[in-house]
């Protein structure tokens, strides 16, 4: 089986390349990057939704020998230990980081800022950051600087680790021999974020715009 590289991947961090060059190592070393991707800065580079998707596609054609449900529980738990790490790394070396006076680029308002948010808006935030390249891995480490509830952190982070694996890996089996979706699958997972993302503000939108037309004109 022949397949193209993947838009805006170099070749050898084509999911194509890396699996067939893993050979019967193929599984552990997918579980070994979707951990890096996950939870260790220097991972935000690995491909994660991509490999996700093209090893469903393989495992639909035999290339992977695994069962497609025994391999996502693989995932989501490589998935789920990743942002764990994440958080701890965060959790322990965040704070000191960025307390360091004069900082330019990591300064403390940074987690003062991470800590309104995710105070807010945390658990949305662990759910749909999974589905987006590079923020997945950053948001896991910010999660864990910036002290937010480790109990709601753990549930959220495990629900999210299903979810994200479960739904890219299972396309992947089932839609992964279309050229154009497996050749931007990147593309693809953002834009649906987003639309998740809009639909989900409407209400809020709608909301606020209500009030505003509400609000008395001044002078009145």
């Amino acid at each position: 089986m022949t397949t193209a590289n993947l838009a805006l991947l170099p070749g050898w961090l084509d999911p194509s390349n890396l699996i067939t060059a893993m050979g019967s190592w193929a599984v552990a070393g997918i579980l070994l990057i979707i951990f890096c991707e996950c939870g260790i800065l220097l991972g935000f580079f690995l491909p994660g939704d991509t490999l996700l998707f093209i090893a469903g596609l393989f495992v639909a054609t035999g290339a992977l020998d695994i069962n497609l449900v025994l391999f996502i529980a693989l995932l989501a738990v490589a998935a789920f230990v990743g942002n764990m790490v994440g958080y701890a790394i965060g959790y322990r070396v965040g704070p000191p980081v960025f307390s360091r006076p004069n900082a330019k680029l990591l300064k403390h308002e940074y987690i003062e800022k991470s800590e309104a948010f995710f105070a807010k808006y945390g658990k949305v935030t662990v759910v749909l950051a999974r589905f987006v390249p590079v923020v997945r891995t950053v948001a896991t480490v910010m999660a864990g600087a910036s002290r937010m509830d480790a109990k709601i952190y753990t549930l959220y982070s495990a629900i999210g680790g299903v979810i994200w694996v479960g739904v890219v890996t299972t396309a992947g089996y089932f839609l992964g021999q279309i050229d154009f979706i497996k050749n931007n699958v990147d593309l693809i997972v953002v834009a649906a974020v987003v639309i998740v993302v809009a639909f989900s503000a409407v209400p809020a939108a709608m909301h606020w715009m209500s009030k505003r037309r509400g609000k008395p004109a001044v002078g009145e």
